[in-house]
């Protein structure tokens, strides 16, 4: 298909993973792109900013040239006067890029906020010092580790190969070096996690990008791709379901397009709400 014909498919799907999220009663705020400059990747904000209960807005250092632009305080702002949510301070980490150092938001940390443990798998674009440096700022426990994929090549966002839910954690434990895979399902199992274990195949088919949220009843959710949800087998789906209502819709064109799925879609907002 034509350009014009692949961008009305991936709206179509993102309208649909909106609609399926907001049907669960997840509230989800839509923020239109911008005109120019050009930013294909900005589907995935998760990337550039994080959002924390203290009231703090973190600005990441981008790896991708052409991904930079995607940082936008409009949205930040917009947070604050339009949605009723506190910015008490916005920390811009940006300036590393100039030294060649990056650390890509929830890509590069998966986040335990419960017990503030902050898992990372080092790639070019999640520094060790970088992340070292981020946790002693926020006063989480970083838990770094090398992952590869089924080819042998590093994998270069964690949450391609994780998620971290309140209860839960799925991972894929082949994918971890062996020197530090104890020590991962160590910080799990002392935080209280079921483990699911997923597949490098699940990985390939997005099972590892899911996101933990909570509806507006109280209720947890997990969010996920269609392509993702058929990527896990029935115990596993069973076993997740133990812990919260998944919900998912088809993006296959968008993971196709793009690489990425419904976590890289989704940047959480934990500010405190007025």
């Amino acid at each position: 298909m034509d350009a014009v014909q692949s961008n009305a498919l991936a709206q179509q799907q993102f309208d649909g993973l909106v609609s399926a999220l907001r049907a669960h009663g997840v509230n989800v705020l839509v923020f239109d792109d911008t005109p120019a400059p050009p930013t294909p990747d900005s589907i995935f904000p998760n990337n550039w900013l994080s959002t924390h209960a203290d009231g703090s807005v973190v600005l990441y250092p981008m790896e991708a040239v052409n991904r930079r632009t995607e940082r936008r305080m409009d949205i930040v702002d917009a947070l604050n006067s339009e949605h009723g949510f506190d910015v008490l301070r916005t920390l811009d980490w940006s300036e590393h890029e100039a030294r060649g150092v990056f650390l890509e938001g929830t890509g590069s940390l998966i986040l335990d906020r419960v017990h503030r443990v902050a898992y990372a798998c080092v790639s070019t674009r999640t520094d060790t010092e970088l992340a070292h440096q981020w946790c002693e700022a926020f006063g989480y426990e970083p838990v770094l580790f090398a992952a590869n994929d089924a080819n042998g090549k590093a994998i270069y966002h964690t949450n391609v190969m994780m998620c971290v839910g309140s209860t839960f954690a799925v991972v894929c434990v082949d994918s971890i070096d062996p020197q530090s895979r104890d020590l991962v399902l160590q910080w799990l199992d002392d935080t209280g996690h079921d483990v699911i274990p997923i597949s490098h195949a699940a990985v390939a088919g997005f099972a590892g990008n899911m996101l933990e949220l909570v509806g507006g009843d109280g209720a947890l959710r997990v969010a996920m791709s269609a392509q993702a949800e058929a990527a896990l087998t029935p115990a596993q789906h069973q076993q997740l379901a133990q812990h919260a209502r998944i919900v998912s819709a088809p993006i296959d064109h968008i993971e196709a397009q793009s690489g990425g799925s419904v976590r890289c879609m989704l940047a959480e907002v934990f500010l405190p709400h007025r």
